[in-house]
């Protein structure tokens, strides 16, 4: 079968290449070093374009984690995060996974600057009801920081490390976080991925995908684990923009620039 992604689909009316870019970035593509150089080869090409990163790093927590002696656990797709794991994982994100891709693009020319979501009090985080312990809950605040660097053109890349508004740190979800920088700077959103979309019942990927199918799939344990997780910010993210947000792989970073041409890539998530 050809994905969808290896040419671009049917051309779009909605992107527009005034607004920044935000890309959220995880899993393989921080373990395979031609993988990130190959989205920072194709960001470097974006002469006349603010992009934005924001990255999980969820491997690399997995690691740290087992090697401290602790535990994994999630729900629902979602990182429980119990307070004595906190600064593990603060220091995994917000600091070895946050340096090394900061490094590797400067090394590759982009003036790249390292930020967690509460920097410039960007984003503020209330604690989530889910019983995920010390889980934030993005929202929007202020886009001062962010305005500067944009217009100074250097590369923000972000992590999905917040806190609460007494200073306790808190694990975010990385989709969550991307979709509200997104809302902040009112950019494009690209959630990458490891695989080419999301798929229907029959196994294909699909080209677009809206929330009453969503549940449908989600039900039906079609959609599960962490793409769950990732179908529901990029739903919210769609409702609160009224505008299609894109899922779609890293393996072929080549699609920013189709879609920044207004090419639909990936499974496009549509607002009601």
């Amino acid at each position: 079968m050809n994905s969808p992604l290896l040419k671009p689909k049917a051309k779009s009316s909605v992107t527009s290449v005034l607004k920044p870019l935000v890309i959220k970035i995880g899993g393989a593509i921080l373990e395979k070093e031609s993988a990130l150089n190959a989205l920072f080869s194709v960001i470097s090409q974006l002469k006349n374009k603010q992009v934005v990163l924001v990255h999980g790093g969820g491997c690399v927590v997995d690691e740290m984690l087992a090697q401290a002696g602790f535990t994994t656990e999630k729900k629902h797709g979602l990182r429980v995060t119990p307070k004595a794991q906190v600064a593990l994982i603060s220091g995994a994100l917000a600091g070895t996974v946050n340096k090394a891709i900061v490094a590797t693009a400067n090394s590759m020319d982009l003036a790249a600057v390292g930020l967690s979501l509460n920097d410039g009090d960007m984003i503020s985080c209330t604690l989530s009801t889910q019983d995920l312990g010390q889980v934030g809950v993005p929202q929007t605040n202020n886009s001062k920081l962010l305005d500067c660097l944009l217009k100074a053109k250097f590369l923000p890349v972000i992590s999905s490390i917040g806190a609460l508004d007494n200073g306790d740190l808190v694990n975010v979800n990385a989709d969550d976080a991307a979709v509200a920088i997104c809302q902040l700077l009112n950019a494009e959103l690209l959630l990458l991925t490891d695989v080419n979309g999301v798929k229907g019942a029959d196994g294909e990927y699909l080209p677009t995908l809206n929330a009453e199918q969503a549940q449908n799939l989600i039900k039906q344990g079609v959609i599960a684990g962490g793409m769950t997780a990732k179908v529901n910010a990029a739903l919210h993210a769609a409702q609160q923009l009224r505008r299609s947000i894109a899922v779609a792989s890293w393996q072929s970073p080549e699609q920013i620039s189709q879609l920044l041409d207004g090419y639909g890539v990936g499974t496009q998530i549509q607002p009601n």
